[in-house]
C-alpha cells in the first residue's frame, strides 16, 4: 500500500511536470507557437519525463534491493546462536519474523525483539525512498524546466524516449518467454533422467503416485502420457464439434442476414458468455449436463459415467462460441463489398456469394480463430476436473471418465511438494509437451494464413 502511495505521488508530480513545462513552452515563445521547434505538449512531456522516469527507477532499484538488505540486517540483530543455524533453518526464522511483524502473536522474545527491529528498518527504508524519489523527481523537473527554449529539440527526444520504452517493453516480453521455456525444458530433463523418453511418450499408464520418502509404500509409479493426452484431445474435439458450427454459424447470420437492430442485441448478448467464469461453467456441467447425459444413457441402455468426457466437453463448446463467433464475425465483415458485389453481379445468390466468396477471403482469419479456440480447449482445466473427473483411462468412449494434461499439471503441484521427485517434475514435461502442441497449432495457422491471405488483399 505504501508502494502504490508513493508511485501515485510521482504520477501527480509528474502530471504537474507537464503542466508547468507546457506554460513554460508558451512563456518563451511570446505565445507564438509557431515559433518552437516542437508542440507545447511536447515540452510538457519532455519535463514530466525528466520528473517521473529517474524517480521510478529509484522506486524500482529500491522494490528489488530492499527484502534481501533487510533481510541481512535482521539477521545480523539476532542472537549469535540463531545466526549460526542452517540456511533453511534461518529462511523459517526470517518467515516467522515477518509474520510477527505482521501481527501474529509469538512466544519467543528474540523473534519478537527481530520483529519490531524489522518494521523499524521497514518505516526508516520507505522514508528514505520516499525522500529520494521525490527529491529526485523535483530536480530532474526543475533541471528540464530551465531547459525549455523555443530552440529545445523536444519533439524528438520525447519520442526517443517512447521509443526506448517500448523496445524494453517487447525486450521483457521476449525474454520471459524465454525464461518460461528454459524453465520447463530444464525440469523436463531432470524428470527424464529419472523416467525415459520413450517410456513417456508412448507410454499407455498413468500412475504418478511414488514416494517422496524411503519409508512409504508406492515407490514405483507409470508415467506414460498416452491417457492424458488421448483425455485432452477427445475433450478438444468434442468441445470443436459443438463450438465450431455453432459459433460460425452465428458469425454469419450476424454478418450477412441479421438486420442492424438484431445484430445490435445478439452480438452483445452472445459475448456474455465470454466472461462468464469457467468455474460457474464447471457447476452447470455437474448439475445439469451431467445428469441429463446420464438420464438419456439410461433411457436408451447406455452405460455412462457420472463424470464423462462428453459433459466436459459439450460445457467447454458452450464456453468457445462466444471466441469462434466473435472472432468469425470481425473477418467476414472485414471482407471487402466489392467482392459480394461482384459475386452479386455475376448473378449469385446471397447464399452461393457467402459460400464461394466470403468464406474463402475470410478462411485465413476463420482457421486462425477456430485454432485459437483449440488451443484454449487444450489448455482448460476447472470444467475438466469437475465434470470429466481424474481417471486417467486410455480410451475413445465419450461417455467415461477420462482426465487431460492440465489437470494432471495441477493434481502433481498441488499440495506437498519435492523437486527431487519425478511425481512432480513430470508436470514440467507435461507442460513442455503441451507447450511444443500449442506452438504447433499456432504454426500451422500462421501457414495458413500467409499461404491464402495473397489470394484476397
Amino acid at each position: 500500500m505504501q508502494t502504490l502511495t508513493l508511485a501515485a505521488i510521482l504520477l501527480l508530480l509528474s502530471s504537474f511536470a507537464f503542466r508547468l513545462g507546457r506554460k513554460r513552452a508558451f512563456a518563451v515563445s511570446a505565445h507564438e507557437p509557431r515559433s518552437l521547434h516542437s508542440l507545447p505538449g511536447y515540452y510538457g512531456s519532455w519535463v514530466a519525463l525528466w520528473c517521473g522516469l529517474p524517480a521510478f527507477a529509484v522506486l524500482i532499484a529500491w522494490l528489488a534491493l530492499e527484502p534481501t538488505l533487510v533481510r541481512e540486517l535482521v539477521i545480523t540483530d539476532l542472537p549469535a546462536a540463531m545466526q549460526t543455524l542452517p540456511a533453511e533453518r534461518i529462511d523459517i526464522l526470517i518467515n516467522e519474523v515477518r509474520n510477527a511483524a505482521q501481527g501474529h502473536a509469538t512466544a519467543n522474545p528474540d523473534l519478537a525483539a527481530a520483529a519490531e527491529h524489522y518494521n523499524r528498518l521497514r518505516q526508516v527504508s520507505f522514508a528514505a525512498v520516499t525522500a529520494i524519489s521525490v527529491a529526485i523527481a523535483l530536480a530532474g523537473a526543475a533541471f528540464a524546466y530551465r531547459r525549455v527554449q523555443p530552440a529545445l529539440r523536444a519533439r524528438p527526444r520525447v519520442e526517443s524516449s517512447i521509443t526506448v520504452f517500448l523496445v524494453a517493453s517487447s525486450t521483457v516480453a521476449i525474454f520471459t518467454t524465454i525464461g518460461i521455456v528454459l524453465s520447463l525444458l530444464f525440469e523436463a530433463l531432470r524428470f527424464f533422467q529419472m523416467v525415459g523418453f520413450t517410456d513417456f511418450l508412448f507410454g499407455l499408464n498413468w500412475s504418478p503416485q511414488m514416494s517422496t520418502r524411503s519409508d512409504q509404500v508406492g515407490s514405483s509409479g507409470a508415467f506414460g502420457m498416452i491417457p492424458l493426452f488421448t483425455g485432452t484431445m477427445l475433450i478438444s474435439l468434442i468441445s470443436m464439434v459443438v463450438a465450431l458450427p455453432l459459433g460460425l454459424f452465428s458469425a454469419i447470420y450476424m454478418s450477412e442476414y441479421a438486420q442492424p437492430r438484431v445484430r445490435a442485441v445478439a452480438k452483445p448478448a452472445l459475448e456474455i458468455l465470454a466472461g462468464i467464469p469457467t468455474v460457474v461453467f464447471g457447476f452447470f456441467a455437474v448439475i445439469t449436463v451431467a445428469p441429463l447425459i446420464h438420464s438419456a444413457g439410461e433411457m436408451i441402455g447406455l452405460s455412462v459415467a457420472s463424470e464423462s468426457a462428453l459433459a466436459a466437453g459439450f460445457v467447454m463448446g458452450i464456453t468457445l462460441i462466444p471466441l469462434i463467433s466473435s472472432l468469425s464475425d470481425d473477418v467476414i465483415t472485414a471482407v471487402p463489398h466489392s467482392l459480394r458485389e461482384g459475386a452479386f453481379g455475376l448473378g449469385a445468390t446471397r447464399s452461393e456469394c457467402i459460400r464461394q466468396v466470403v468464406l474463402p477471403a475470410a478462411l485465413p482469419g476463420i482457421v486462425g480463430g477456430v485454432l485459437l479456440a483449440v488451443s484454449r480447449a487444450i489448455g482448460e482445466t476447472m470444467i475438466v476436473v469437475m465434470a470429466a473427473g481424474l481417471s486417467a483411462k486410455l480410451t475413445f468412449n465419450p461417455l467415461e471418465a477420462v482426465t487431460t494434461v492440465t489437470v494432471q499439471i495441477v493434481t502433481l503441484l498441488v499440495g506437498d511438494t519435492e523437486f527431487d521427485s519425478p511425481k512432480t517434475l513430470a508436470a514440467f514435461a507435461l507442460g513442455l509437451m503441451l507447450f511444443a502442441i500449442t506452438l504447433a497449432l499456432n504454426v500451422v495457422a500462421l501457414h495458413i494464413v500467409q499461404k491464402y491471405r495473397e489470394k484476397y488483399d
